[in-house]
């Protein structure tokens, strides 16, 4: 059994003129969600055997913020350029690179990409993955390579407004 948790950065800020997309900061919004949804993970036992993301400073902020309220060593994060301004093409190609002995893995990364991916993988209408969102597919594989486009199950699709959060 495989497991993938896709997880969008927290919501970022568009108030700092001349700053690049990839240097964005996390909001105020993004600030205040981040915690609980990390919470939410810690409170559900939730943790990796790794976690990659994206080098963008959103997704980095997101993923350490995580990663320190569930235990995982931060240091441990594999950040992955590819997984900024990346494809679905580029997700397989990342998934077809990982060990056998892992079972569950963190992708912290950007839409439009993560929602489909998400969709391919399960098969599922997602729509549009909201900022600081988890969702988390599962596998009846022995291996990362063995994955097929709608061969996951959605195990759940967590947001912050879904628990009106303020």
């Amino acid at each position: 059994m495989k497991t993938i948790y896709l997880i969008r950065h927290a919501k970022s800020s568009w108030n700092e003129i001349g700053i690049s997309d990839f240097e964005r900061p996390l909001n105020k919004r993004g600030k205040r969600d981040l915690p609980y949804m990390a919470d939410r993970l810690k409170k559900f036992k939730i943790k990796p055997d790794l976690i990659l993301s994206s080098p963008a400073k959103r997704a980095q902020k997101t993923a350490k913020v995580i990663a320190e309220t569930i235990g995982y060593d931060k240091d441990e994060i594999s950040y992955k350029e590819s997984l900024y301004e990346s494809s679905y093409t580029t997700y397989r190609y990342l998934l077809d690179s990982l060990s056998d002995d892992l079972n569950s893995i963190f992708i912290v990364a950007h839409n439009p990409t993560l929602t489909d991916v998400g969709e391919r993988l399960s098969g599922a209408i997602l729509t549009n993955i909201p900022t600081c969102s988890i969702v988390c597919i599962e596998f009846d594989v022995e291996s990362f390579q063995d994955i097929k486009e709608e061969s996951g199950k959605i195990m759940f699709f967590d947001y912050p407004k879904k628990h009106n959060i303020e």
